[in-house]
């Protein structure tokens, strides 16, 4: 087994417990209830961007455009008419900005790999998007305040991720399977980022959450 991690990637916390194994260790934090793999067991950035160049992403595909609705419909709906956005990690095919495009609203998009305009960080945003994103971020903490300073006041942050089922499904969850995947967030680990960023909070469905800036 790995050595337990010093540190929480997320809150910082100290107090980290084992909390499965199999092909890697997951370890749970026991202060934001974040389930992570340790740093030790991530893969290196060229063998992460392999793992991201198989998608076949396409916004043609209804089947995609479907799955992205289920966070763009309800997010739409808060928005005011022609709201400006960012997609942050929009990937190698971009369909979140397209649908939000058609909808009325600007958006800009970036990506680490695929889309790397650094100058897009400096901005403000009405709205940033980041669908299944937040299970690569190796700092997590750093990259969600990297975009909470982003929003204008009253701003939202639409993000898609699986949500940690319970531990009795762990072993056998699909979503952790896959080698890029390395932080996985509780429903409970949700609601510390919202405590800790004056953020509202709303889970939509077990994998879609909208932060709004300010209660």
């Amino acid at each position: 087994m790995q050595q337990t991690p010093s540190i929480c990637p997320l809150c910082q916390h100290s107090q980290v417990e084992y909390y499965f194994s199999d092909a890697r260790t997951y370890w749970q934090c026991q202060n934001c209830d974040l389930v992570f793999v340790g740093s030790s067991e991530h893969l290196n950035e060229l063998d992460e961007k392999a793992r991201y160049d198989l998608h076949e992403n396409d916004s043609d595909d209804l089947g995609y455009r479907q799955f992205l609705n289920r966070l763009v419909l309800p997010l739409s709906k808060r928005l005011t008419p022609s709201s400006v956005g960012l997609d942050f990690g929009c990937g190698p095919g971009p369909t979140v900005s397209i649908i939000l495009e058609e909808l009325g609203h600007q958006v800009s998009c970036f990506d680490k790999y695929y889309a790397n305009n650094p100058s897009l960080l400096t901005l403000t945003y009405d709205f940033i998007t980041s669908t299944e994103v937040l299970e690569h971020l190796r700092e997590p903490s750093v990259e969600l305040q990297k975009l909470i300073n982003m929003l204008k006041p009253k701003g939202y942050l639409g993000i898609m991720t699986n949500l940690l089922p319970s531990k009795k499904r762990f072993a056998d969850w699909h979503y952790k399977k896959d080698a890029t995947h390395i932080c996985f967030y509780a429903d409970t680990t949700f609601e510390w980022v919202a405590e800790q960023w004056n953020l509202s909070l709303e889970i939509i469905e077990s994998d879609v959450v909208i932060l709004r800036l300010g209660n």
